[in-house]
């Protein structure tokens, strides 16, 4: 295998689409279980895999060296297997920054809520920091030093700016569940869901429907995959592909 994609559950994934219209190569889904997951690493059979839920930071002891922006988030979605050195990239960085800034979502100096402490959140939370938030708060349903819980997130912080859900509740196949109740959040003024499947959440529907901007992560998804593949392959792609494949992706989905 040379190129694909490593998960849990992969059936909701555009990837391998996006991957084979960006570049000359096939691109294989591959979902693995936790004691499959050790295999594949350890085998290294692979040039150049992506990886999503649950792995972004349980790949990172399998490394030989991290890139600076997989170190600055803490975890890895892209690695590059050369002559057997393992190195480990971050492309979220720039996918939600490019999300961020094509839908003209102001960051600096807004109160902006994380749901979810995962992976996906590390980057999340390392672009708001680039882009001078006025303050970050993680909400997780299992709040410790460094976040909230969901219950304070409610009771203390309705006056978020900002809310961006990173975890993965409203994703195919689930559709009807939702991380948060937008009703008591009068200030915000917008809502971004990674989520990229459906493409309108539960959650950006709500916030549709309260006059809330909302943006799902399909273009955060094609702009990650840009960059992944500039890795992969060593070469550079134009920015304009992003917006032609993500708006091929909306097109055939709707």
């Amino acid at each position: 295998m040379r190129y694909g994609l490593i998960g849990e559950k992969l059936g909701h994934s555009y990837s391998k689409v996006i991957h084979e219209k960006l570049a000359d190569y096939i691109y294989d889904l591959i979902p693995l279980d936790s004691e499959e997951f050790h295999g594949f690493m350890e085998k290294k059979d692979f040039t150049a895999i992506n990886v999503t839920i649950p792995y972004k930071q349980k790949v990172i002891p399998y490394l030989d060296e991290l890139h600076e922006t997989a170190k600055a988030v803490g975890a890895v979605n892209t690695i590059v297997n050369n002559n057997g050195i393992l190195t480990g990239y971050n492309t979220d960085f720039y996918g939600f920054e490019y999300m961020l800034i094509h839908n003209n979502i102001e960051i600096k100096g807004k109160k902006c809520l994380v749901l979810g402490n995962g992976g996906a959140a590390r980057a999340v939370v390392a672009v708001l920091e680039h882009l001078k938030a006025g303050e970050i708060l993680i909400v997780s349903r299992r709040p410790s030093e460094s976040t909230i819980s969901y219950e304070d997130c409610y009771q203390n912080h309705s006056d978020s700016d900002v809310i961006i859900n990173t975890t993965p509740l409203g994703m195919y196949p689930n559709i009807d569940a939702s991380p948060l109740d937008l009703t008591t959040f009068k200030k915000c003024q917008a809502v971004v869901d990674l989520i990229y499947n459906p493409l309108d959440t539960k959650l950006t529907l709500q916030a549709r429907e309260l006059g809330i901007k909302s943006v799902t992560g399909l273009l955060m998804l094609v702009a990650q995959a840009k960059q992944a593949i500039e890795y992969f392959l060593g070469t550079k792609i134009e920015d304009d592909a992003i917006d032609k494949i993500t708006n091929e992706l909306v097109s055939k989905i709707k």
